[in-house]
C-alpha cells in the first residue's frame, strides 16, 4: 500500500501550511498532496476557504517532485475549458505532476452561500459524464474534438499537458466506477469496507475493457482518516483525545469508526485493515488530515504506517 497526504483546507488552512505539509510529504516520499475544493464550511467562526486551483498553482512552483491532487473539483463550480486550461497551466508549472480530481459536486450549502447554480444530481452526473470526455479528448489529442448536450470542443488546448491524470472520485455503485472505467486514469471511493468496494472494482474494469482499455492501468484509491498508536495504550490514549474532541464515548467512537472501514488500533490491527483492501484491488490510501497543527500526530501516524 502507498500513501497520499490529504487536507481539507475549508476547514481552515493557510497557503503557507499547505506548503509547509506539501514538502513535508515530499520529504517523506508519499506519492502525493492532495486538498479539497470548497469554497465554504459550516463551522464557526466561519475558517478561511482557499481556492484549490490557485493554492495548487503556488505548490507547482515551491514544490519539486511530489503530485499534486486536487480531490475532488465539483464540475458545478468550473466550465470543463476552465478546468482544462487551468490543469494544463498548473502541468506546465509543475512539470507534469498534476492529478486533477473530478465530481459532481455534493454540497448545496457553498453553492447558495456564493450563488452558484446547483442542478438536481441526474442534471450534475450528466454535466460531469460529458465534462470527463471532454477532457479526455483536450489532453490526449493536438485538436480536441467533442460535442454533447451541455458542453462542446472544437479546439486545440495549449499549452500541451505532459503529465495530467484524471481522477473520478464518487461512491456510487454502478455509474462512477463505469466513468472512472471509461476515461480515468484513477478511481477514488471514500473509505469503505472490501465488501463495499469489491462490486465497484470488478465493474470498472469490465467498464475499461468494454472501452478498449487495460484495467491494470487505472488505480484504485480510498481517502480516509487512520486512527493509530505504537501500542495499544498509546492507541487507546489517542483514541480518547479523538472522542473528547467530538464529545462522544471512546468505545463509541471505536465502533464507528470500525463500522465504517476506518483502519483503527494499534499497527497490527491497522496493517491488517489496509491489507485487506489491498486484497480487492486497492493500492494506494489517501490518509485525510484535518488538523494541520498536529504535525507530531501526523508524524506518529505515518511513521507507523510506512514501518
Amino acid at each position: 500500500m502507498r500513501f497520499s497526504l490529504m487536507t481539507e483546507p475549508q476547514l481552515g488552512g493557510t497557503y503557507d501550511q499547505l506548503l509547509d505539509l506539501a514538502r513535508w510529504a515530499e520529504d517523506q516520499g508519499m506519492v502525493s498532496f492532495a486538498r479539497s475544493d470548497h469554497y465554504y464550511s459550516s463551522r464557526e467562526p466561519r475558517p478561511d476557504a482557499t481556492d484549490a486551483f490557485a493554492t495548487l498553482a503556488g505548490l507547482a512552483r515551491d514544490t519539486s517532485s511530489i503530485r499534486l491532487c486536487v480531490l475532488v473539483s465539483p464540475i458545478t463550480f468550473r466550465h470543463p475549458a476552465v478546468i482544462a486550461k487551468t490543469a494544463a497551466t498548473i502541468d506546465q508549472m509543475s512539470d507534469g505532476r498534476l492529478d486533477l480530481g473530478v465530481g459532481t459536486g455534493w454540497m448545496d450549502l457553498e453553492h447558495d452561500a456564493f450563488g452558484l447554480p446547483f442542478p438536481a444530481w441526474s442534471e450534475r452526473f450528466k454535466r460531469l459524464s460529458e465534462a470527463l470526455p471532454y477532457l479526455r479528448a483536450a489532453f490526449e489529442h493536438d485538436h480536441a474534438s467533442m460535442t454533447g448536450t451541455h458542453y462542446s470542443i472544437d479546439a486545440e488546448v495549449r499549452p500541451r499537458p505532459t503529465g495530467i491524470r484524471i481522477v473520478v472520485g464518487g461512491s456510487g455503485p454502478t455509474r462512477t466506477p463505469t466513468l472512472a472505467g471509461t476515461y480515468a486514469d484513477e478511481y477514488n471511493h471514500f473509505l469503505a469496507s472490501p465488501e463495499v468496494l469489491a462490486p465497484k472494482i470488478n465493474l470498472l474494469r469490465k467498464s475499461a475493457l468494454t472501452a478498449g482499455r487495460d484495467p491494470e492501468t487505472i488505480e484504485v484509491t480510498v481517502m480516509g482518516p487512520v486512527v493509530t498508536g505504537s501500542d495499544e495504550a498509546d492507541f487507546r490514549e489517542r483514541l480518547s483525545r479523538a472522542a473528547a474532541e467530538r464529545a462522544v464515548d471512546p468505545d463509541a467512537l471505536l465502533e464507528r469508526l470500525t463500522d465504517a472501514g476506518v483502519p483503527v488500533g494499534p499497527p497490527d490491527r491497522v496493517k491488517a485493515t489496509l491489507a485487506a483492501l489491498a486484497r480487492v484491488g486497492v493500492s494506494r490510501y489517501y490518509l485525510q488530515w484535518i488538523d494541520l497543527d498536529d504535525r507530531q500526530g501526523l508524524v506518529d501516524t505515518v511513521s507507523i504506517l510506512t514501518s
